[in-house]
């Protein structure tokens, strides 16, 4: 058996994660956990479910009117959850 250097735990589950193709997944999760912090209390209280799948988050609002102006506001919200995760899993939000 061949010595390598050592790793912590967290290089080696980090490897894991991609060596499985899970760490896009693991992100997509992370996202949908951000929105409330994203979006604050205020917007949040009107957000029913949320869910990721394939870099396209799906938000389902109680309030049309809302749905509406965050359709507006959608680039910037993308640009706030990639950022906050430190690379780029979203690509579209889509309100209901």
């Amino acid at each position: 058996m061949k010595r390598t250097e050592a790793k912590n735990i967290g290089q080696i589950i980090d490897d894991l994660l991609k060596k499985e193709k899970l760490d896009v997944a693991l992100d997509e999760h992370r996202a949908s956990a951000l929105w409330p912090q994203i979006v604050g209390d205020g917007i949040n209280r009107y957000t029913i479910k949320r869910y990721v799948n394939n870099g396209v988050m799906t938000v389902h609002l109680s309030s049309a009117s809302l749905a509406n102006e965050l359709m507006l506001n959608r680039a910037a919200l993308i640009a706030r959850i990639n950022e906050a995760l430190g690379r780029e899993i979203i690509h579209e939000i889509i309100f209901k």
